[in-house]
């Protein structure tokens, strides 16, 4: 009688540090990609749009994830560095600067200033550094405004559309693919930078900085690389952003982004990239649905639709609460319970 294996085995620490461990896994992942692909030949330019504020947001959530879920490090400028990231983009891109050096310049932009605002974090920690970086977001905020030399100021700012090789991605189906890959890059980069030896000591920092200074980890070195590695990628997030909008005004990197970044890592786990993923998708999606429910209840009861509407921020603000009662570890948690309940399934205890 011949015996099979059930379950997943190892015989390296590599194989099972991998980021797909089975096949099954992979394939998963392969028809995920492959329908995403085909999303814009079958769904019309709205629900596009929508896609592509989820991916760009997914850029914001797991860039934010590494410094506060991973390393520990309490945030609350996050919006200010997107659009750091979105005014040096779309300035370098003014310039003649093509398509990617330019997401990559506003990417470098954002990361110096976010290593110069986490400097203080070497003696601020908790609800302290979070008031340093709420003073980041209002300086920066100050600057969009002010600085209309560069910025454009309350104006606002044109961007041109992307142009790669030639090519132009000027509609929603055709931006949505080169959204689409600097997407898949970042999450893959923030996934790998979780298992390197900085990522560890992330992750050290943020469970106990003490005994990581004592084993000999830089708290300084180390957590300027966060902060900067983070801001780098908030950077492209808003750079993305800029190019696909096409104009951009102070307005749209204003204190509610940043808390809108801060309640997608929470929704979604706190440290996990995955629930940064899941966190991005409910928090796009959830003002969408609320304005389905209103204008579907605006030709059946008016009255009804006109309470509802001012109720849109305290629904956002109430989901918020209700996690973190219910489930302070987020929609990542609830992924895992149902992958274990299927995986072990009709024995689920």
């Amino acid at each position: 009688m011949s015996m099979h294996k059930c379950g997943l085995f190892y015989t390296s620490y590599r194989a099972e540090d991998g980021l797909f461990r089975s096949k099954f896994q992979k394939s998963c992942l392969a028809i995920f990609f492959a329908v995403l692909l085909a999303c814009p030949q079958f769904l019309n330019s709205y629900v596009v749009s929508i896609l592509n504020l989820i991916l760009i947001a997914v850029i914001g959530a797991v860039s934010l994830n590494l410094l506060t879920g991973i390393c520990g490090q309490m945030s609350l400028g996050h919006g200010a560095f997107v659009g750091m990231g979105a005014y040096g983009a779309a300035i370098l891109s003014n310039l003649g600067l093509p398509f990617f050096p330019a997401l990559l310049g506003g990417g470098f932009v954002a990361a110096l200033v976010g290593m110069v605002f986490g400097i203080p974090s070497l003696r601020l920690k908790g609800i302290y550094l979070a008031i340093s970086t709420l003073a980041a977001q209002l300086i920066l905020e100050y600057v969009f405004l002010h600085a209309s030399g560069l910025t454009g100021g309350a104006n606002g700012l044109p961007v041109n559309a992307p142009h790669v090789l030639g090519y132009a991605f000027d509609s929603d189906a055709r931006i949505f693919y080169l959204i689409l890959f600097v997407t898949t890059l970042c999450v893959l980069a923030v996934s790998n930078v979780a298992r390197t030896r900085p990522g560890r000591a992330f992750v050290a920092i943020r469970d106990y900085y003490q005994s990581a200074e004592n084993v000999g980890v830089n708290l300084f070195a180390f957590k300027l690389q966060a902060f900067g590695l983070s801001s780098f990628l908030a950077g492209i997030a808003g750079g993305l952003w800029a190019h696909y909008t096409m104009y951009i005004t102070p307005e749209q990197f204003s204190m509610g982004l940043s808390i809108s970044y801060l309640a997608m890592i929470i929704i979604g786990g706190m440290g996990s990239v995955l629930g940064s993923i899941f966190g991005a998708v409910f928090i796009t999606l959830l003002p969408e649905l609320l304005n389905l429910i209103i204008s579907s209840l605006g030709g059946m009861a008016p009255d009804l639709s006109a309470v509802i509407v001012p109720m849109k921020e305290g629904v956002f603000g109430l989901m918020l609460v209700l996690f973190l009662i219910f489930e302070p570890e987020g929609l990542a948690r609830k992924w895992r319970l149902t992958k274990a309940y299927w995986k072990l399934y009709p024995f689920a205890y």
